[in-house]
């Protein structure tokens, strides 16, 4: 008999102890506002939690490499811009220079502006960020991974931007064609002149067209980026409702197994209070 109130007692601690611990476990769950911190909390949960997890480490590392994309696709695209405006330049002073009746000091002021037209218009083509990496990629432009399966070209190529420019049927570099024009201006007649300003209208069509091209490319990032960003969204709001607490549930499944506590202490003391013979009466 002794035995078998040891038994007794011993499952009455057991069960107290398991209440203690949900407790414990319910007034964590509604201070942290997690009910879900272990597997065996819900093993089914936690898998897809597990699942959900992994799926946004990836959908951070796409959106990461949308938002490098996107900052150099804008610089890209800036430099372009810039390009076309100093070519519209270019065109200004060449069209100036046709003039009969500019001295010598006003050619000598074109020649120089027309100078620094050219070193930019190369500084922005071989311009890199603080990283050292390049604004333009170098002969192939990297293919960057924005989703599964997908790799997009973010940028252009140095060479697509500044080679290959049908001038009258001849392939010039946009180098080539300043240099060109600046020649023109120092010892040409008014006709090399002429010449070397189609030359830098046939080099800023090239450019708006480039310009076009990146816009393109970054308009993809943008939709990819959007698309990233709302997938994500429904990830989090799917292990936000598989994790979270249902504070009204929890707060009155806490209340109940505390008052199944109290109630068992309480008769637990009592018992501990009798003697071996009130046991076995």
């Amino acid at each position: 008999m002794v035995g078998i109130t040891n038994k007794v007692l011993l499952a009455e601690i057991r069960r107290q102890q398991q209440l203690s611990t949900d407790i414990v476990n319910g007034q964590t769950a509604i201070s942290t506002g997690k009910t879900l911190n272990k597997p065996s909390d819900n093993a089914l949960a936690w898998v897809q939690v597990s699942d959900i997890g992994r799926a946004q480490a990836q959908q951070a590392a796409w959106q990461s490499n949308v938002s490098t994309g996107t900052t150099r696709a804008k610089t890209a695209e800036s430099n372009l811009d810039e390009m076309n405006n100093l070519l519209t330049r270019a065109q200004e002073l060449l069209t100036s220079a046709r003039n009969g009746a500019m001295n010598s000091t006003g050619k000598t002021a074109i020649i120089e502006e027309m100078k620094t037209i050219r070193s930019t218009i190369d500084a922005l083509l071989n311009q890199k960020d603080y990283n050292g990496i390049p604004t333009f990629d170098d002969q192939q432009s990297v293919l960057v991974p924005v989703s599964r399966g997908l790799n997009l070209a973010v940028v252009g190529t140095k060479q697509e931007v500044s080679e290959g420019i049908d001038v009258n049927g001849t392939p010039m570099t946009l180098d080539a064609i300043l240099s060109q024009s600046i020649t023109a201006l120092q010892s040409g007649t008014d006709s090399d002149v002429a010449a070397s300003l189609d030359a830098i209208k046939a080099g800023q069509q090239h450019i708006v067209l480039e310009l076009t091209k990146q816009g393109v490319r970054s308009d993809r990032l943008d939709t990819i980026g959007t698309r990233l960003t709302d997938i994500d969204l429904d990830l989090t709001e799917r292990r936000s409702d598989l994790e979270s607490t249902d504070l009204t549930k929890v707060i009155s499944t806490v209340a109940a197994k505390l008052l199944q506590l109290n109630a068992a202490q309480s008769s637990f003391a009592r018992i501990n209070q009798q003697t071996l013979f009130d046991l076995i009466k």
